[in-house]
Parts: structure tokens; C-alpha cells; sequence
């Protein structure tokens, strides 16, 4: 058994050794052998490609608002990992995470010599929320943020009173597929019977396999454009103002703090969520605690500026849909301005597309290393770029640092790339401007 964080956190991590392992299984076994926690939870199930941690903390904080308890289960987490088992946005404590390895350990050891092996790391933390949010610190309800895929992920043990579906791109293709059919198919499999599904996924091809799982289901489908309509919109200097038409009213004038179209899109689930609940689960959320809600709303490492001068940037767009929407926002509110690019990657991603996007409006684009297992070298990277004004770096420290000394008056720095990546350089950039 383990007497300290450190300890525990070590063990979690050594996890990771056994990489993915599909199948619902082992949390199956797990669940059964702490009586079933995952019964007692109320709970909303998130799946899709990106505006997965936005959604959760749109619809979050708006149940905060009408003062419901709210679990979050997220990933992968951006300065702290306590940050992926939160209540009320606020992550349990080193003590907490010691105290629940300590209860799920003996079950991974049992596991070990049996016929399903071993627990993976995500499996392990995701039964560490399930015991945590039923016999620990119990909570109104619980959100669930899809780990990979759906159909086969750890989360997908527990029955919903609703599940979103945010969207669908080509990220995980050597384990979800090559196409965007394939990887709506897994996406679906949260879909449960008789349980309605929120969805904005916009690709036809896409939509349909999510269509045909709803209605073998019997699962009442809302979906983005079509059932539900985000119009008005316009960018403020630090966020979006929409309206909305929901199956359940409109709401005009709205506001988020949150920056990118694609953010009111996200806002647009999490309100329709709300609104679902409130229609249809006995949840008392009126459109003042949405409003609250929607503005008070942060997740940090999306389009996130760190400084103003100089102006930084982080935004953990990890595939190439996440790099389109970045792309597409930098265009909009700083055309006028040289754009120097940090950028850092894991190295199974579909990563030619994704810097190609991002040649087109560097002045100047550094590629660099991090530790991290996956990750891919700066060397790697920058053989993938055509710019004309690149280069490598290995030490991301000296050059970053260097780097926002240097910055002009007409420039910025946007890092991006990878959540590891995001989440190591964070708490490097806090501290330097804190000094």
C-alpha cells in the first residue's frame, strides 16, 4: 500500500506500460468488486473529437450555478493531474488520490494473474472517479469526458441520463480508423437505449452512422444546426456573443469568455444539455444560471492568452481540426499582425496537414521537443514544414524564453500543439511572468 502522493502518482503512471487496451471487461470486473459505484451515479456521458473539455465545463458551470454538486471526470489535464477527478471545479486533493489508490491497487493485483489482465492507467483512474464520486464525496450529478473512441472506452460502464457527441475529425486513426464513418461508429457507441443523444457532429457521412445508432437505440436525437441553431454571432475582444434556438426556446444575446466560433458550438451542447435536463430529469437550471454560467466559464490551454504584452498564446490544438479552427481564428483577429509559432507534437499524429496549415500564417515557426514518450522530435517536425523561416529546437526553455524577450510590438507567439506539450509549458510561462 502506498503512504504518500508521490508513491501513488508513480504507480498510476507505470500504468502506462500496458498502452490501450480495449473492452469494457476488466472496469466490468473492477466495478463488480467495488460493489457497483458506478449504479449510484447520476450522470451525462461527453464523447466526440474536440470541444469534449469545453462542453463538460460549459455545462458544469452552469449546474454550479443552480447550485447543484457537480463531478467532473476529465482528460488529459493541463497543470495539476488532480484536475481530472474535480468537484465543482475544484481537484480532489493528494490525500484523496492517495486514499483511492490504496482501495483500487488490490483489485489491479487480482486482475494481474487473471484472464482479463491488468488494469491500464486510464482504466485504474477512471474507477478511482466511479468509487470516489459514489462513496467518497458523493455529488448531484457527475460529467464524463470520453477518454478515446466511446464504444470501448473505460467510461462507457455507466448508464447516462444523457450523452453528447461535440464532433467528429480524423485524430486516433490507427485505433478508431481512417475515416470519418469509422471513427463515428466508435464515437456512437456511448449511444444507450431509450437515451437521448446531443450531437455536433457536421460531416454528412459522419452524421448519418450517428443517426443510424440513435435510431437503433431508440435514442431521441439534437442535433447541431439542425434541431439546434446558433445564430448572431459575433467575437467580442475576449470571447463570443451568440443567440440560440433550442427544441426548448430561444435564448438571445448570449456571452462566453471562451474564444472561437467553435466555442459557441460547444456552448450551444452544454445549454441544450441544461435544457434537457430541466424539461425532462426534474433539474431546476432557469436561463439566469445559464447566462452566469456560460460567462463564468473557463478550460484552460484553448486559445488562452497568457500575457497581453507581449501577446501569448497557448491553444492545445493536437489534430488537424483543432489546428484548422486555430488557424481560422488567428486570420480573423490578428491578420494584421507577424505570427510566431511554438510548436510541439506526438508523433502518431496526422502531423504533414496539420504544420502545412500552420506554414500558411507563421512569420516564424519553431518546432521543439518534449519529454514525453510519444512525442516527436523538433528535427522530425520541421523536415514536415515548407516555411521558409523555421527551425528546430531541442531545449524548448532557452528558445521560448528568448523568444518572448525579443517579441515586437507587431507580433505574438502562439505555442501550440500537443495537451502534454500545453500542459508542461503552462506552468513555465505562469512563472516567468510572475518574476
Amino acid at each position: 500500500m502506498f503512504v504518500t502522493y508521490e508513491e501513488a502518482l508513480e504507480w498510476i503512471h507505470s500504468r502506462l506500460r500496458l498502452g490501450i487496451k480495449p473492452g469494457l471487461k476488466r472496469m466490468e470486473v473492477m466495478m463488480n468488486m467495488l460493489g457497483h459505484p458506478e449504479k449510484d451515479l447520476k450522470t451525462v456521458h461527453v464523447g466526440g473529437t474536440n470541444g469534449k473539455g469545453s462542453t463538460v465545463t460549459y455545462l458544469r458551470s452552469i449546474l454550479q450555478e443552480a447550485n447543484y454538486s457537480v463531478g467532473t471526470f476529465t482528460s488529459p489535464y493541463i497543470e495539476h493531474f488532480n484536475e481530472r477527478i474535480s468537484v465543482d471545479g475544484i481537484p480532489i486533493s493528494d490525500r484523496e488520490i492517495m486514499e483511492l489508490v490504496n482501495v483500487i491497487y488490490p483489485l489491479a493485483v487480482e486482475l494481474e494473474d487473471s484472464e482479463w489482465g491488468g488494469p491500464t492507467e486510464f482504466e485504474v483512474i477512471t474507477a478511482m472517479s466511479m468509487y470516489y464520486f459514489s462513496k467518497v464525496r458523493p455529488v448531484d450529478v457527475v460529467i464524463y469526458e470520453v477518454g478515446l473512441g466511446g464504444r470501448f472506452d473505460s467510461t462507457n460502464i455507466i448508464s447516462p441520463l444523457l450523452s453528447i457527441i461535440t464532433n467528429i475529425g480524423l485524430d486516433h486513426t490507427n485505433i478508431l480508423g481512417e475515416t470519418h464513418e469509422k471513427i463515428a461508429f466508435e464515437k456512437a457507441g456511448i449511444i444507450k437505449r431509450n437515451t437521448p443523444i446531443i450531437t455536433g457532429v457536421s460531416q454528412q457521412d459522419a452524421l448519418n452512422v450517428i443517426e443510424k445508432q440513435a435510431n437503433e437505440m431508440e435514442a431521441q436525437l439534437f442535433r447541431l444546426i439542425h434541431d439546434i441553431v446558433v445564430y448572431d454571432h459575433s467575437s467580442l475582444p475576449r470571447g463570443e456573443s451568440f443567440s440560440l434556438k433550442t427544441p426548448w426556446g430561444k435564448m438571445e444575446n448570449l456571452a462566453i469568455s471562451m474564444i472561437g466560433y467553435h466555442q459557441t458550438e460547444n456552448a450551444a451542447l452544454a445549454i441544450s444539455a441544461a435544457r434537457y435536463l430541466t424539461v425532462e430529469c426534474s433539474f431546476n437550471i432557469g436561463e439566469a444560471e445559464i447566462r452566469k454560467g456560460l460567462e463564468s466559464s473557463y478550460w484552460p490551454g484553448r486559445f488562452e492568452i497568457l500575457n497581453d504584452k507581449p501577446e501569448i498564446i497557448i491553444d492545445g490544438a493536437h489534430n488537424e481540426e483543432g489546428i484548422t479552427v486555430l488557424v481560422n481564428e488567428l486570420k480573423n483577429r490578428y491578420g494584421d499582425k507577424k505570427i510566431h509559432i511554438m510548436f510541439a507534437a506526438l508523433k502518431d499524429k496526422k502531423l504533414d496537414k496539420m504544420i502545412e496549415q500552420l506554414d500558411e500564417i507563421a512569420y516564424k515557426i519553431m518546432f521543439v521537443s518534449f519529454d514525453f514518450p510519444r512525442a516527436a522530435r523538433a528535427a522530425e517536425l520541421s523536415d514536415l514544414s515548407q516555411s521558409e523561416n523555421k527551425r528546430a529546437f531541442e531545449d524548448w526553455q532557452t528558445v521560448l524564453n528568448q523568444e518572448i524577450v525579443e517579441l515586437g510590438l507587431d507580433e505574438i507567439l502562439v505555442v501550440t500543439g500537443s495537451l502534454y506539450f500545453i500542459s508542461t509549458i503552462k506552468p513555465h510561462l505562469c512563472k516567468f511572468f510572475k518574476k
